[in-house]
């Protein structure tokens, strides 16, 4: 009796050496890079994907050594059914266990978008489209999908306006909708409560300053000449005088080649501001801060024209007498 005690004993001390050996094995195996010399490579995991299926191309990529070794060190930390779907940058220079908790946490590959100021939204949509983020027909259709606009309490007819420019970071299997929502907020968090008191003062709604804002915007070449390029909109709004703005007819033609022409002056669209009086019905493009600024807080002044002097200044003018000396001298003199 004593005797099989004393096996028993044995039996399970070897057991026991070999189980401490083991896992010994397992996590020198977890915590040792497979190349320490590598470059990271992006590695995509689809959703769906069984863990050993996971492995098994971790190791075809050569990130891991040892697929079997790696799915019983998930198996005993409690992560071979958490791993997340996504683009990795991953690298065999990463430990397996670095690697594993990184596909655990979510920490996915991240694309940098910067929206730069004045971008409409079909510009917008090529930058997404560029950086593999969305299918340019699919984020306009979203962009422009009138009941989402308007649950997102905001006027327009779509979302243009209020897709803030900014530098994004957004995973490459990032909804469109998610995409859509995070430069809206952006916006959100720019327009503070102040500024939609200082609309409210000037008699404008929200929807009002961004669209005036984006005509701004797309009229300033000079970021100093903003608050006054807005007196002279403001000006001419307080008049009933047309705003003439030439980005806004542009805005509303459906083919543009770069030539704009008097037949496209004359041609009636909701957003030719030589033919509609006031605003058009919104924002032609999506406006910064500075525009925003400048256009709840214009200038004071009399002006009522500018006309480019071809360097990305203006000249300013209070009178058409003097408008159209400087068109004469700027614009006409220069073309012949």
């Amino acid at each position: 009796m004593r005797l099989i005690f004393i096996t028993v004993i044995l039996v399970l001390l070897v057991a026991a050496a070999a189980g401490v050996a083991f896992l010994m094995d397992l996590y020198a195996y977890a915590r040792t890079p497979t190349d320490p010399g590598s470059h990271e490579q992006i590695v995509s995991i689809p959703p769906g994907k069984g863990f050993h299926e996971v492995a098994r191309r971790l190791q075809s990529a050569g990130l891991i050594t040892d697929s079997t070794k790696f799915g019983r060190f998930a198996q005993i930390k409690g992560f071979d059914k958490k791993i997340r779907a996504g683009e990795y940058a991953l690298s065999p220079a990463m430990t397996p266990e670095t690697i594993l908790n990184t596909l655990v946490s979510g920490k996915v590959r991240l694309h940098r978008i910067t929206i730069p100021e004045g971008y409409n939204l079909a510009q917008i949509a090529t930058i997404l489209k560029e950086a593999g983020l969305a299918d340019e027909t699919a984020f306009l259709a979203a962009a422009e999908d009138r009941a989402r606009v308007q649950q997102a309490g905001i006027e327009g007819p779509s979302f243009e306006g209020y897709l803030f420019p900014d530098t994004y970071y957004f995973p490459k299997d990032e909804a469109i909708d998610k995409i859509i929502d995070t430069m809206v907020d952006r916006f959100r968090s720019v327009f503070v409560p102040d500024w939609r008191k200082r609309a409210k003062e000037l008699g404008f709604s929200v929807h009002h300053i961004v669209t005036l804002a984006s005509i701004i915007e797309k009229e300033t070449g000079a970021p100093s000449e903003r608050d006054l390029i807005s007196s002279v909109f403001h000006n001419r709004l307080k008049k009933r005088m047309r705003l003439e703005s030439d980005p806004t007819v542009i805005y509303g033609l459906t083919e543009f080649n770069g030539n704009l022409t008097r037949d496209h002056l004359r041609t009636y669209t909701v957003y030719n501001t030589y033919r509609i009086k006031g605003l058009p019905p919104g924002p032609i493009a999506n406006p910064g801060e500075a525009a925003l600024n400048a256009a709840l807080y214009p200038a004071e002044t009399e002006y009522l024209y500018f006309v480019s002097k071809k360097d990305s200044t203006h000249q300013f003018s209070t009178n058409f007498t003097d408008h159209n000396q400087a068109v004469r001298k700027y614009q006409l003199r220069r073309r012949r």
